[in-house]
């Protein structure tokens, strides 16, 4: 009688965490062109400022493919780099990513600072992230949440390899599947986030592309992606 209880409890207890998973996606802010227009041609990014915006839809339509159509979307974005894109170009940009999040019944959180991105973070419920995804600028060491925006060719908002002890682990569920689609964070970074949080952080060995997120297509890793 006991190990027919123990199988049902165990049922129990993973339909309960099913039903509290949800799917994580942090989106960077892209650069001003005032300063990257001032860099020669092959340093120069974001050109175009929907970037990182465009790569978290698709890998919103992704995750419904592969979860069901009403898995829960929590979008975590940047809110300083839109605002301050948007004042250069003319364009509301914040009001089009809550109509992107609204449009997708996605569960929009803004954030502005490393400490506030980590308090968000960290307020989501314990063992319920199964999938988290990164988009923006980044490098070996660091999530770069804005990356020439207040400084030409310079982060101001990030979060460092340093900081992953800040993040709790336990709002990750044992088989999350986490990924940075940033450049080089598998140099470094994963080894860091696998060290601290016991789960993999998937990586770009080398930089990454985003020339066809314009054209439904993921960005790409030249170097390839390491865990």
């Amino acid at each position: 009688m006991l190990r027919p209880l123990k199988a049902l409890l165990a049922c129990l207890f993973l339909l309960i965490q099913a039903s509290r998973a949800e799917h994580v996606i942090v989106c960077g802010g892209p650069a001003l062109r005032q300063w990257e227009d001032l860099r020669v041609e092959d340093d120069r990014h974001d050109r175009w400022w929907a970037n990182f915006v465009r790569a978290s839809t698709l890998r919103m339509a992704e995750i419904r493919l592969a979860y069901g159509k009403d898995a829960p979307l929590v979008w975590l974005v940047h809110r300083p780099g839109y605002e301050a894109r948007g004042r250069e170009d003319g364009k509301p940009y914040t009001t089009w990513i809550t109509e992107q999040a609204t449009k997708r019944r996605a569960t929009l959180i803004w954030f502005t600072t490393t400490g506030d991105y980590i308090n968000k973070i960290n307020a989501r419920p314990r063992r319920s992230v199964l999938t988290y995804d990164y988009f923006g600028h980044s490098n070996k060491y660091a999530f770069m949440f804005d990356y020439g925006s207040d400084i030409m060719a310079v982060s101001t908002s990030w979060l460092h390899e340093r900081d992953i002890p800040r993040l709790k682990s336990s709002i990750f569920a044992p088989n999350a599947y986490c990924k940075s689609w940033g450049c080089h964070t598998g140099q470094s970074m994963s080894a860091a986030w696998k060290r601290h949080m016991g789960i993999p952080l998937e990586g770009a060995n080398g930089k990454t592309l985003y020339t066809m997120v314009g054209h439904g297509e993921m960005p790409k890793g030249f170097g390839g992606w390491v865990r």
